[in-house]
């Protein structure tokens, strides 16, 4: 049995991850309890964490001391934080800024697949753009949660997270809004 693997993103409504030189605030200023609820509810399964390089070095510039301070110190983060991770990288050497994070190098594809074969618990990707596109053009990607923010950041956004995928049809197998704006959806992907 091979576990299952979920690029789950953050999107403004207009399919930006991120955004540059604005005043948003993290979760582009619209977290409220049933989306802090929900994530927390996710991350309190057990599963493990797989970053790209770029995505790990972020998150600890963002996640790293005084997460508090920043406005991410939510404990759905935390939990994140604490979830054994792989680092998919061929840049960073060990040991890493993380608990319980490991550098696996070589061939994303190959790693992930290694990975699902052999994980004994659900995998999980939050953001780790370039990685999750290459993943699901491989047929690694189970299931792509997107988290749309009712926000258009047509100036300042950054980051689309589809920017350089592939084609995929997509299956809706769940959908949820959260805090009467948020809206949660799940999807089952297929290479088109």
């Amino acid at each position: 049995m091979t576990a299952t693997y979920t690029f789950d993103v953050f999107s403004s409504l207009d399919g930006y991850g991120s955004y540059r030189d604005a005043d948003w605030g993290g979760y582009w200023g619209k977290q409220g309890p049933e989306l802090l609820d929900r994530r927390l509810a996710l991350f309190g399964e057990e599963q493990r964490m797989v970053f790209g390089a770029n995505t790990y070095r972020d998150f600890v510039q963002l996640l790293g001391a005084g997460a508090e301070e920043t406005g991410v110190g939510d404990p759905w983060v935390a939990r994140m934080r604490s979830m054994p991770t792989t680092v998919v990288s061929s840049t960073l050497e060990g040991p890493l800024d993380w608990p319980d994070a490991t550098v696996a190098r070589g061939d994303a594809v190959d790693i992930v697949a290694r990975l699902k074969a052999e994980s004994d618990v659900p995998l999980r990707s939050h953001g780790s753009l370039s990685l999750n596109w290459a993943l699901m053009a491989a047929g690694l990607v189970d299931r792509v949660q997107v988290t749309i923010f009712p926000v258009i950041t047509g100036r300042s956004g950054v980051a689309p997270i589809f920017g350089g995928a592939s084609d995929f049809d997509l299956e809706l197998i769940e959908h949820r809004t959260l805090d009467g704006r948020t809206q949660e959806l799940i999807y089952r992907p297929t290479l088109h």
